[in-house]
């Protein structure tokens, strides 16, 4: 598996649904059989704004301004993030067919940014919670995720449920189960359990597939994740 340039989960999203996914790996990434695809990119800044593209975009649309989640109901418009360690969370309605992709970090974690994707998911474009699929790719694990009180405050703060997704380690520190944080919330804005699903591989302790800034101390390079509807 080391060598392995895209993750993906049959579960979530089906090319027979109308929708291609992948979560890249530091080997690369998929969906390069899919020709005319105008590919989206944006920066990232681990914020709480969501990008909302209804229309056509040109082919390498860089647009302009700070986000950390977009969602489309434009086909062949791939919407990608970048991580290394943070969560990439990818969700599908195929009902409505809208796609968005989420770059969630402690900070828009806690900040309810995934809440704030799906609210915009359903006033746009009438998207019912329940329908939703939601797939979450590798990212830092509750093995690995040492945080300290500037995290641990704000989630408490935040999330009522908190000592459900932390694990204590030593004075104000603990383990955090980032992507269980954004599960519980998820399922709070009445998303159906088995409708998200994640690939569970942690980037910290798998260095032969994933980038990983709390391993190196550096931003080496990024993994990119991506979503796109298909006709």
């Amino acid at each position: 598996m080391t060598s392995v340039s895209a993750i993906t989960i049959p579960g979530f999203a089906e090319p027979h649904e109308g929708v291609r996914h992948f979560f890249g790996t530091r080997h690369g990434h998929a969906l390069d059989d899919l020709g005319n695809v105008a590919r989206v990119s944006f920066r990232q800044v681990h914020g709480t704004d969501v990008l909302i593209l209804d229309r056509q975009v040109p082919p390498q649309d860089v647009v302009p301004g700070e986000w950390d989640a977009v969602v489309t109901n434009q086909p062949r418009v791939m919407l990608t993030i970048r991580t290394a360690d943070c969560v990439p969370v990818l969700i599908h309605d195929p009902v409505r067919q809208v796609v968005a992709a989420i770059h969630a970090g402690w900070r828009g974690a806690v900040a309810e940014i995934v809440p704030k994707t799906i609210e915009v998911l359903r006033s746009r474009f009438g998207s019912d919670p329940p329908s939703l699929r939601m797939g979450i790719g590798p990212s830092a694990g509750s093995c690995c995720y040492e945080v300290d009180e500037p995290v641990l405050a704000p989630l408490r703060r935040t999330f009522p449920d908190w000592q459900r997704v932390v694990r204590k380690t030593d004075h104000n520190k603990a383990r955090l189960d980032l992507r269980g944080l954004i599960c519980a919330q998820a399922e709070a804005q009445g998303v159906s359990s088995p409708h998200i699903h994640s690939v569970g591989l942690c980037t910290i302790c798998n260095p032969a597939l994933f980038y990983s800034y709390r391993r190196d101390g550096v931003v080496n390079a990024t993994m990119v994740s991506g979503i796109v509807l298909v006709p």
